[in-house]
């Protein structure tokens, strides 16, 4: 940009791209640029400064990868220059930005549809109140870690957003099943929850996302270690759509959500069911042959299943791409060999990890070698696999990301006397 300034400009304003071009193709050009760029373009000259500056580019702001310590006041001036340009605007992990400056944003932004404030941790209720009044066409919004947002927020929000489709408030521990309530009620486009770490949410909260919320396709709830089997089958009959479901950490949940969602969720894509200790093999039997679209599967610690759930998945699920069974210590080499050759290793199997399966050796090493899409394979702790069968595996796929850790061979006791040495750190400590 300097350079292609210094030659179009030299100690004239007029220069030639200025005279050649109409303003309305320079800005369509402006449009293409990032936050960055343009505001080094606005000191090009004065020209480039009115075109850089002109808010119908400045649509999509995102100042994450800017800067980060921004005080409320660049916000103002933002949302001043703006104006009803502005459909999309992330300020996360913006400290310093606060309930003031986001009211003087909702006012002059009133066509903002996607508002990310993830982490801005001085945001409160006053915020949604200001977002409810001015912002209705608002879609998406992110409030993670905001933790003083409270029911409140959710009850503004239904009342002046009912285009909402997409909310995350994780970690927002103050938020009840009241809230949930006042929001589903009133915004019945949600496709997307997102209420990881919300610990006081317990089934009640759950039948009301079930009965209200026919177009959901995401729900995450990690976390929520109140929830039961009870709410999650009101969720599995109420959101045919869900495709994707993250319960890991709900360690009351049983096979009675795998057989929920086998028969009445069958677009399920993104299953995460870590630490989930309950499950078995007969629940997984009725999700795999139910769901063949499943794509990601985090299993980590559901330490009863066997091999027989990854027969299941191999002949049901050929588009699986990501399998996480660290800590399942019953797998063996043989279900492997079985996922090796089902359908989906050859092309679409990407990442599989196996930490901690203390009956996997080499020979799984071997059944993996034809799945020629693997990207990444994890076997930390996994005391059985060598050096040289992680080296017969590159053979075959050379670009794969193999993290593995092999414990230092332990040194023989110290001979030559009965004399214990210290260093002399160990006789100072």
């Amino acid at each position: 940009c300097r350079i292609w300034s210094n030659f179009m400009f030299t100690n004239s304003d007029e220069a030639a791209i200025n005279k050649k071009l109409p303003k309305e193709l320079l800005l369509r050009i402006f449009s293409f640029l990032d936050v960055v760029t343009l505001c080094r373009c606005a000191q090009v000259s004065r020209s480039w400064n009115v075109l850089a500056l002109d808010g119908s580019n400045w649509q999509r702001i995102d100042l994450f990868d800017f800067q980060r310590d921004i005080e409320g006041r660049v916000v103002e001036n933002i949302s001043k220059r703006c104006g009803g340009f502005l459909r999309k605007l992330s300020l996360r992990g913006c400290l310093g930005v606060g309930d003031s400056a986001l009211r003087t944003f909702s006012q002059n932004c009133r066509n903002i549809e996607l508002l990310s404030l993830n982490g801005c941790t001085k945001i409160t209720d006053s915020t949604c109140n200001s977002l409810s009044k001015f912002c209705p066409k608002l879609k998406h919004l992110d409030l993670a870690s905001c933790t003083s947002i409270t029911n409140l927020s959710l009850k503004a929000l239904s009342e002046g957003c009912p285009l909402l489709e997409q909310l995350n408030i994780s970690w927002c521990d103050q938020v009840t099943k009241d809230g949930i309530q006042a929001l589903v009620r009133c915004c019945p486009g949600l496709k997307g929850l997102f209420l990881k770490g919300c610990t006081q949410l317990e089934d009640e909260a759950l039948k009301h996302i079930g009965g209200h919320c026919p177009e959901l396709v995401t729900l995450n709830l990690q976390t929520c270690s109140q929830i039961t089997d009870e709410g999650l089958i009101t969720i599995c009959r109420g959101c045919h759509r869900l495709q994707s479901l993250c319960v890991s950490g709900c360690a009351n949940i049983t096979d009675a959500i795998l057989h929920a969602l086998g028969q009445n969720c069958p677009r399920l894509r993104i299953l995460e069911v870590a630490r989930c200790s309950q499950l078995t093999d007969v629940g997984f039997t009725t999700l795999a042959r139910n769901c063949h679209e499943l794509e990601k599967m985090d299993l980590e610690e559901c330490v009863q299943i066997t091999d027989g759930t990854l027969i299941q998945l191999s002949i049901h699920c050929p588009r699986l791409q990501v399998l996480s069974l660290s800590h399942c210590e019953l797998i063996t080499d043989d279900g492997i060999r079985h996922l090796g050759s089902g359908p989906c290793a050859h092309d679409r199997l990407e990442v599989i990890e196996l930490d901690n399966c203390p009956l996997i050796t080499d020979a799984s090493l071997e059944h993996l070698k034809n799945c020629h899409s693997l990207d990444r394979i994890e076997l930390y702790d996994c005391q059985q696999i060598t050096r040289a069968g992680i080296k017969r595996l590159r053979t075959h796929l050379p670009n794969i990301k193999v993290h593995a850790y092999f414990a230092p061979v332990t040194p023989p006791p110290s001979v030559g006397g009965s004399r214990q040495r210290f260093c002399r750190c160990c006789v100072l400590l």
